[in-house]
């Protein structure tokens, strides 16, 4: 039976002075990649927030992060991949906290009323609106960064507004039953405070949480006061 070799033995290298010293584990291996990893998805960031999905180049992105530019191409084919690495870093878990409702023991105005004031606090003011605002802008030049971010983050929010809504329905706190049809409506504040906030907040400063509020008493109806 062939013996295998120690673990010693195959973690070892040769250099080109003709030393064999022991390589670090691959654990240690693996967490430096993951952060180089991690670097390049900061500066990434950085560059498309800064100069906009075209404009921005793998070379200022390795610049950026530290690295050679072909440092990159060991993580990533091309610039969209990037781009959908720093929406699932980035966006995907706050979606899907965001998403993962507790069972619906207060009213369905409760829980709406805490999924937008997640988002506003997570998005607005943060570079995770900065990159919403980014994919708005440049989506429709670049369908499949668009598509991708359908998939991800929209779909997931657009499924669970629509079940909030049907919950209300069900329960008669929400009258107008077409509205399970257009949930893009119930979420449209968070979207509005959004793109508000890039293009006019220096001229309008805009309560995005008053906003809503107003919005949820058209749908609900005003709050009563004890």
């Amino acid at each position: 039976m062939t013996r295998k070799p120690s673990k010693a033995a195959s973690a070892s290298v040769v250099h080109a002075g003709g030393h064999m010293p022991e390589a670090a584990p691959a654990s240690n291996r693996a967490t430096r990649a993951a952060e180089r990893r991690a670097a390049i998805v900061e500066a990434a960031m950085e560059e498309f927030i800064a100069r906009g999905f075209a404009a921005t180049r793998l070379d200022d992105i390795a610049k950026r992060a530290g690295v050679a530019k072909g440092t990159i191409y060991l993580h990533f084919k091309d610039k969209e991949s990037m781009f959908e690495e720093l929406v699932r870093v980035v966006i995907v878990p706050v979606v899907a906290r965001l998403t993962t409702l507790p069972p619906p023991v207060g009213s369905v105005r409760d829980l709406i009323e805490a999924f937008a004031g997640n988002f506003l606090k997570e998005v607005i003011g943060t570079r995770r609106g900065d990159l919403v605002r980014l994919i708005v802008a440049e989506g429709p030049r670049f369908p499949s960064v668009a598509d991708f971010y359908y998939r991800e983050v929209v779909s997931r929010g657009v499924a669970a507004m629509r079940a909030l809504i049907e919950l209300g329905i069900a329960r008669g706190e929400i009258r107008e039953k077409d509205l399970a049809r257009y949930p893009q409506i119930l979420i449209a504040p968070a979207m509005i405070a959004v793109i508000w906030q890039s293009l006019f907040e220096r001229h309008a400063p805009l309560d995005a949480r008053d906003m809503l509020r107003v919005h949820l008493d058209l749908i609900f109806g005003e709050r009563r006061t004890t």
